[in-house]
């Protein structure tokens, strides 16, 4: 019997990937050549961190020096692209009705790679924090998010399931070995082949219950 659902947000609840996808787009937009391989890399690790990311984009693709300061000049350009977008962005189908409606079956808690100031800010917002017993961002790993949660609650690992939308979170449950449900969407076929996966959130109660 499934008890905890930890969710990851963007793709996942709020219908904010492709968003952050047009934000990488237009910071990189100086280097059309190398491009297709910053996105390509961003979409297949859409659940880790933007910090990390602009590491290896820098290190990795580009062949450059990331210093400190221009981390931090990334990051507060990529959050003024994406947050007010993120603010309007509609929820995935489903989303709001399963938390609604399921707030006192299950303990529900967010496992995001958004920055975490950033992401109580957007939470804040939507107003879906009441919903939560815990929201967790960056910079901690989701997969150590995950592990902290088991421990402080004692929840078993085969009650517990997390829902993604990268293939990063599926390694983060796999790492933690919980269940994993991928959330499909255009940017993620390679979840296509994870055994259990929704197109968006509307079933989403029944589903867990014919997986316990």
């Amino acid at each position: 019997m499934i008890k905890a659902v930890i969710f990851d947000v963007d793709g996942v609840i709020i219908e904010s990937a492709g968003i952050k996808t047009k934000a990488f787009e237009a910071l990189f937009a100086d280097y059309p050549d190398k491009l297709s391989e910053i996105i390509s890399y961003h979409q297949k690790n859409g659940g880790i961190s933007r910090y990390v990311k602009f590491r290896y984009f820098y290190e990795k693709i580009l062949g450059q020096e990331l210093s400190a300061e221009k981390e931090a000049e990334l990051g507060e350009k990529f959050s003024k692209i994406v947050l007010t977008q993120i603010l309007a962005a509609p929820f995935v189908p489903g989303a709001i009705e399963f938390l609604s409606q399921n707030k006192n079956r299950y303990d529900l808690f967010i496992a995001s790679g958004t920055p975490e100031t950033e992401l109580q800010n957007i939470l804040n917002h939507r107003q879906l924090i009441p919903f939560f017993l815990e929201v967790h961002g960056a910079p901690k790993d989701k997969a150590d998010i995950i592990d902290d949660i088991l421990d402080r609650y004692s929840f078993q690992r085969k009650e517990t399931v997390f829902i993604g939308d990268a293939e990063s979170d599926r390694a983060a449950a796999e790492k933690t070995r919980i269940l994993f449900i991928a959330r499909l969407t255009e940017e993620n076929p390679e979840l296509k082949d994870c055994r259990w996966k929704v197109d968006d959130l509307t079933n989403l109660d029944t589903f867990l219950q014919n997986m316990s």
